[in-house]
């Protein structure tokens, strides 16, 4: 069915006038993700008319299976159904809808909500033969701001007839998709069910949400026409569309275990050769970590085939963390061969022929293996480490982090499973803040803590509150400097910097005033490094050294021979490394969020971000 699957879902569509399109790549042509996370995704410029499908496509109407990955529940990969990798069933409508009826077949124009229904359940019943009665569906139930959809109910009631019972109602926060960020396209949704299990959501994509802020509005408008032509009358943040659009997305893997009555994603024809592969070469690995291990080469093959590569930053470090995992496995359960070389063959024999990008074997593997090495000293270490222990307690648990730097889920997935039975994260971020109040403590003795806890000129404190705060915008400033050289440019260098309880002031050399899209992709780039929760640590070392592993330096500073480098990140490859005398936080989450408020002019060549942090 694996195969099978594909070819009916393609096939419908096109006879309902869709043009099949290929899926696009992990990589996406949209700054608001790091990854492909929806079908939708390569045709969002269609719904807002920036871009012509018909032109393009040679019908306003498309279908697509799109690879996808999403990260927001990685802890929980191995359980029935989450995956980071996956594919995406989706048929799309981009207006004007001409004729929305089940007959329009042969219409250029888009479809809308009553043919998108219909011929869901035409799939799922006629082509898939699901019985009816294992159906269930759900309807947007409205609000303040939008109406209830009406329209949806009776086309499943009345004309469909699906039960009353079998037609549940809901918030927004369930069956309301959108947008991507704090504008675009959205609307009501309907989902579709087979035996409870959620398999078809289908979105009207009838508004435009604006900006809250008036201004944003404004700025929108005048740098994109096509756009505002795009929209309706406006009454409210939801603005009509004048070209409804659908836009519906059906998990492959899920609806390929419902219709072969496997109980679970990773007992489908989808996985069930790369499962039997893994339980070939790591007979001694619980369910939990197949599965584990099945999710995340499968997707490091993925990403990999589409171009990324192991990183400190963005999708690079999805692409580390997932390998590293792999590892952590594979000496956790005493696997003996490659686990990846050995499962490699088992995808590409499944996917070559739909995906030819992931036969390149040789960038694959060498990825994976080059990765290996580089990761093998530092796990070999911990491990030996780790197994001095009958019970690891939180504090050994940090120590061992201090020490090795092996993250608690690591040091949790390679101990002995007998010494870490009472191991909790709580007692290991217990540990954290013990750390950090001692740090903390030395730094008010350090710098006089009568009324003015801290003030070195450059941070400023008049409380252990306030010191908190400035700690962490100390720490932001950092990353701020790292994302600038990302951004603009190595050749930019920090020229000075203030920060109080209220906010960071950083200057930097630059010839011209930043873009609006510069600073968003600058604060966007620091927060999603916040959001990774990465170490931050020193090292004392010679001046000589620092220099000599490119640790960035103030220019106006002059530095003794022997001086601290703060670290942001994997101890191989860290984000960050940086002349500085402290104090930091120990990781990034706890900076918060960091929001620019304003970038000036304060000199020639000389340019002023402040922010703060929330």
């Amino acid at each position: 069915m694996f195969l099978e699957l594909r070819k009916k879902f393609l096939d419908f569509w096109k006879s309902k006038g869709s043009v099949a399109v290929k899926s696009s790549s992990l990589i996406p042509d949209d700054p608001s993700v790091l990854l492909t996370t929806a079908g939708m995704q390569q045709f969002k410029k269609y719904y807002t008319g920036e871009l012509n499908a018909d032109s393009d496509f040679g019908s306003n109407r498309t279908a697509s299976i799109q690879k996808c990955f999403r990260t927001s529940d990685i802890e929980e990969v191995g359980d029935d159904t989450h995956l980071t990798f996956f594919e995406m069933l989706g048929n799309f409508s981009f207006g004007p809808v001409k004729n929305d009826s089940p007959d329009s077949i042969k219409e250029k124009g888009g479809y809308f909500k009553r043919a998108s229904i219909v011929w869901a359940y035409e799939f799922l019943t006629d082509i898939l033969e699901i019985a009816p009665e294992r159906i269930s569906v759900t309807i947007f139930k409205g609000d303040k701001e939008i109406p209830k959809d009406s329209e949806s109910y009776a086309i499943w009631y009345s004309e469909i007839g699906i039960p009353e019972n079998k037609i549940k109602e809901g918030s927004k926060e369930d069956n309301f998709w959108g947008p991507t960020g704090a504008e675009g396209p959205c609307g009501p949704t309907t989902e579709i069910y087979v035996d409870g299990v959620e398999v078809w959501n289908i979105v009207f994509n009838e508004f435009y949400k604006t900006p809250t802020n008036a201004d944003d509005a404004q700025n929108d408008a005048e740098e994109n026409g096509r756009r505002k032509s795009a929209l309706g009358p406006r009454n409210s943040a939801y603005v009509k569309l004048k070209n409804p659009g659908i836009d519906t997305g059906m998990g492959f893997e899920r609806l390929l275990s419902v219709i072969e009555g496997e109980k679970n994603v990773f007992e489908s024809s989808a996985f069930k050769p790369i499962i039997s592969k893994i339980k070939e070469l790591a007979p001694n690995s619980s369910y939990r970590d197949v599965r584990l291990l099945a999710d995340h080469i499968r997707a490091s093959i993925f990403l990999i085939s589409d171009g990324i590569l192991p990183s400190n930053k963005e999708a690079g470090y999805i692409l580390r963390r997932l390998l590293r995992r792999i590892i952590a496995t594979e000496i956790k359960d005493d696997i003996h061969s490659d686990i990846f070389v050995g499962v490699y063959p088992e995808i590409k024999k499944l996917f070559e022929n739909i995906y030819p990008e992931i036969k390149n074997e040789k960038d694959i593997v060498g990825t994976w293996l080059e990765e290996k090495e580089k990761f093998q000293g530092t796990i070999t270490k911990g491990l030996r480490e780790i197994q001095k222990y009958e019970k690891i307690t939180g504090a050994d648990a940090f120590y061992i982090y201090e020490s090795f730097g092996l993250p608690f889920e690591l040091i949790k997935e390679l101990a002995p499973k007998n010494s870490v039975k009472e191991l909790d994260y709580k007692d290991f971020e217990s540990e954290f803040k013990k750390h950090q109040e001692i740090s903390r403590a030395g730094v008010q003795k350090k710098f006089g803590g009568h009324g003015l806890v801290l003030d070195t000129g450059e941070l400023k404190a008049g409380s252990s509150e306030e010191m908190q705060k400035v700690v962490r915008m100390h720490t932001a400033t950092h990353l701020l400097h790292w994302a600038l050289r990302s951004v603009l440019g190595e050749s930019v260098h920090q020229m000075g910097s203030d920060i109080n309880p209220e906010r960071l002031r950083f200057d930097f050399n630059f010839d011209r005033k930043l873009a609006p899209e510069e600073l968003s992709k600058i604060e966007s780039m620091v927060n999603e490094e916040i959001k990774k929760n990465l170490p931050v640590y020193f090292e004392e070392m010679s001046k000589e050294k620092a220099v000599k592993i490119g640790a960035l330096a103030f220019f106006k500073e002059k530095y003794p021979d022997k001086v601290k480098v703060y670290f942001i990140g994997d101890q191989d490859h860290p984000l960050s490394k940086e002349f500085c005398a402290g104090p930091h936080v120990n990781w990034t989450q706890e900076i918060g969020k960091i929001k620019i408020l304003k970038e000036e002019s304060v000199g020639k060549g000389i340019r002023r971000i402040k922010a703060t942090v929330i």
